[in-house]
């Protein structure tokens, strides 16, 4: 073997075993972990019992998480659809309209990226609240009385109240990254349309939005994933409440790991909760093929 030989490969592993170390450390390993954990009885202290597939037979037979899971799959249509409209919709427009004030806009709404999302659900814990809250008084304002009114204290509408925290708190990043995909675009092409007479909408539907077809299906599944993933927001505005109206997959796994346990009744079944954790990659896993059939990769030159 050659010493320019040798020196390449030593090259190659200086560059690329940290990175493979801390993938096969804290992604590889914790998975496979995860799998083996969905087969014992274990609630994570105790000693463990291979019990096969149990978890599984009785994760179908489960209503509170497929009640979980029927909430995490709405969010995780609702949710990304509406920042990928209104974060398309605003960085058209503060792209191609070229007002003066475009910075002061790109900052006002990356704002809510910058705060922590604990940050974010204490700011519309204020907001939803019914007697200081900011959206009743509003609406107080407009004549309608909703004072005393709790937002998040209502079954039936605590579930929607946690759509706009979230889109609120995801416009912003996926508005400039949609800002400068759209500044890369040619600005040639946009002329000629206007020379042949292209509407707003049709520059937009025939040259911007195919353009950018791979930036929006890789945005898209960072979204869907990171919505299956949110558990802070849910645990900090209604920690799964009133009844169970708004909890979702993850915040589900998670109390049955650490927190308050089946239903409330205090038993932590680790097992069970890795269970439903690979039945969730399953449903993760179909989720991305999904996008990939109905946003196709095409490879875009101009």
């Amino acid at each position: 073997m050659t010493k320019l030989r040798i020196q390449k490969r030593l090259f190659v592993l200086l560059a690329v075993g940290p990175a493979f170390a801390g993938y096969m450390l804290f992604t590889l390993y914790p998975n496979l972990m995860s799998a083996y954990y969905s087969l014992l009885d274990w609630n994570g202290i105790s000693s463990a019992r291979f019990i096969g597939l149990s978890n599984f037979k009785r994760m179908f037979g489960d209503e509170y998480m497929w009640a979980a899971l029927r909430h995490s799959l709405i969010y995780a249509v609702t949710v990304p659809l509406l920042i990928l409209v209104i974060s398309l919709f605003l960085a058209y427009l503060l792209t191609n309209r070229g007002y003066r004030e475009s910075a002061f806009y790109k900052v006002l709404f990356f704002f809510p990226n910058v705060l922590p999302m604990v940050v974010i659900a204490l700011i519309w814990a204020f907001i939803y609240d019914g007697n200081f809250g900011l959206l009743n008084s509003v609406l107080k304002g407009l004549t309608f009385d909703y004072d005393g009114y709790y937002w998040l204290g209502d079954e039936k509408i605590a579930f929607w109240a946690l759509i706009p925290p979230q889109v609120w708190g995801g416009v912003g990043f996926y508005l400039i990254i949609f800002m400068n995909a759209m500044i890369a675009i040619p600005k040639s092409l946009y002329e000629s349309a206007i020379l042949d007479g292209a509407t707003h909408f049709q520059r937009l539907t025939v040259i911007t939005l195919p353009l950018m077809n791979g930036i929006i299906r890789v945005c898209l599944l960072f979204m869907v994933l990171g919505i299956f993933k949110t558990i802070d927001i849910v645990l900090i505005l209604t920690n799964g409440g009133p009844a169970g109206s708004t909890d979702v997959i993850g915040l589900y796994m998670f109390n049955l790991s650490f927190g308050k346990g089946v239903a409330g009744g205090g038993m932590h079944t680790y097992g069970y909760a890795s269970a439903i954790g690979m039945f969730l990659f399953v449903i993760l896993v179909g989720a991305k093929l999904l996008i990939d059939k109905l946003i196709p990769n095409k490879q875009v030159e101009f």
